[in-house]
């Protein structure tokens, strides 16, 4: 496992991600020693950095974490998501999510005082990188939030996260694209089935962790762009080493 410590240091002072030529082990369903090869390792914020790699801190921004509803409700129910009927609104695809309300400056403020709070202990267990996940939350809200509002509350992330010292990814979401947020990189799921790959590197060059879950899109993202970035293929429920189901390959 080669070690990051010689990272190139971005002008914002953060850690600069690897690119070409790095490997990378998305670990979100549990921690587990990684293959020697591996040098960016993506892990929830509950779990500690792998020492000697670029290590990335998953952060569920926009949705309440499987599990956690009942500390949503307690600490800050007004920031869940609610039709017009007072109904919590939930992921259809991941119906135990909830989404959050970052739908007026308030609760973007509010929050953004939670999440980064979050990113913040990140950093003081030694990650050097952070990945909100579900930034195209407001695409399945039904109309609830918007892509403005959703700008505005990731910039407030991405300004805290620099301050911290921790580059930031845009998870997916190619419709931002365009949109100057400050992200530092990306972490994009099934690009290559969506088609989407090109547009995420036109932006941000080699500095793209691809995860796949079908083999057929890994295999096809392999004959484009090995070498270019990480890509890799995981089982859907990105399940760990030793664990039934498990799978893990790259290129």
């Amino acid at each position: 496992m080669h070690s990051i410590v010689a990272a190139l240091v971005l002008t914002l002072g953060v850690t600069a991600f690897p690119g070409a030529g790095s490997v990378a082990d998305y670990q979100l369903g549990g921690a587990y020693r990684p293959s020697d090869e591996v040098d960016v390792v993506v892990r929830d914020r509950t779990d500690r950095p792998e020492p000697g790699t670029y290590s990335v801190c998953y952060v569920n921004a926009f949705q309440t974490q499987p599990g956690s509803l009942r500390w949503w409700r307690k600490k800050h129910p007004e920031l869940l998501l609610r039709d017009g009927r007072g109904r919590l609104v939930r992921d259809a695809d991941w119906p135990d999510e909830v989404f959050l309300d970052f739908s007026t400056k308030r609760k973007r403020v509010a929050l953004a005082r939670v999440v980064n709070r979050w990113i913040t202990s990140c950093d003081r267990r030694g990650f050097q990188a952070v990945e909100p996940d579900n930034l195209d939350a407001w695409t399945r809200s039904g109309g609830l939030l918007t892509k403005r509002q959703t700008v505005g509350y990731a910039k407030r992330l991405t300004r805290h996260a620099h301050r911290r010292g921790l580059a930031i990814a845009q998870k997916n979401t190619a419709e931002l694209l365009g949109r100057r947020v400050g992200f530092d990189f990306a972490v994009v799921e099934q690009c290559q089935q969506y088609r989407e790959c090109d547009a995420f590197v036109k932006r941000y060059g080699s500095r793209v962790i691809e995860v796949e879950y079908r083999r057929s899109a890994f295999r096809a993202a392999c004959r484009a762009r090995a070498g270019q970035h990480p890509i890799q293929l995981r089982d859907l429920d990105v399940v760990p080493r030793g664990s039934r189901g498990y799978v893990f390959e790259h290129c």
